[in-house]
């Protein structure tokens, strides 16, 4: 299956990531080769990928957000969770996992994804079924981090029950007043931090597996954040609660 990725960003971070297999560059006519474009070009010269200048019309065909360029390319790389869980042990570090849990709209996936490897994320788990996936709309929402994150599929409750097996705690996101406040829930250790869906929150069985509810503190009128928001502000925290362990 092929697809095209767009955004010179997400292009040249595809083109960065050698993950996917890359089959043609397009550029639209009149492109100036400069910045960003430049190193795209770069990268496809020294990775032997055929570039076809071509009218400005097409790439609206593929996006309106296009910037000029897109890129053909085998679909996104799943991994496995044992990919993942490997991965912080190659690295000798505690495993700091993202899940989300039928997280369903792209620019909050695209988002998160984008903190999660800011921050040193080892992985995210998303389930197979009833939730956003990795499309390039993804990619390009999360500027082309998505091509360096190890992304893995699978039935969240068995999936918790495996890390929970690896000595990881699973700490939810939860506005419920049973949630603990932040000083209550370790982050400092081999973690997994859960986000539920944008409308509905945590799944009771996904709930029910976590170690720990974190309830974010606030003090503004707003009762709650956004799903990407959130997990993004739970991120850095845990992040922060790692660096200094």
């Amino acid at each position: 299956m092929k697809e095209f990725i767009y955004g010179r960003n997400p292009v040249y971070e595809t083109l960065r990531a050698h993950r996917r297999d890359v089959f043609r560059l397009q550029v639209a006519e009149g492109a100036q080769d400069k910045g960003r474009l430049t190193e795209i070009l770069e990268l496809s010269s020294k990775q032997r990928i055929p570039v076809e200048r071509v009218p400005r019309l097409r790439l609206d065909k593929i996006s309106e957000n296009h910037q000029g360029v897109a890129l053909e390319a085998s679909a996104y790389p799943y991994m496995e969770l044992e990919d993942i869980i490997d991965k912080a042990i190659f690295l000798n570090e505690p495993l700091f996992m993202l899940i989300l849990d039928t997280l369903q709209n792209p620019q909050n996936l695209g988002t998160i994804i984008r903190t999660a490897e800011a921050v040193g994320v080892h992985g995210t788990l998303i389930p197979p079924h009833r939730a956003a996936e990795i499309t390039p709309a993804v990619v390009s929402a999360s500027a082309g981090a998505c091509e360096h994150m190890l992304v893995a599929r699978a039935n969240l409750a068995q999936a918790i029950g495996q890390l929970k097996d690896a000595d990881t705690w699973i700490v939810g996101l939860d506005e419920n007043p049973e949630a603990k406040d932040l000083s209550e829930v370790p982050l400092d250790r081999a973690l997994a931090v859960v986000v539920g869906s944008e409308g509905e929150g945590i799944r009771p069985l996904v709930r029910k597996s976590c170690d720990y509810l974190l309830r974010l503190p606030m003090k503004g009128q707003i009762e709650s954040l956004n799903a990407a928001v959130a997990g993004s502000v739970a991120l850095y925290l845990a992040y922060l609660a790692r660096q200094k362990s």
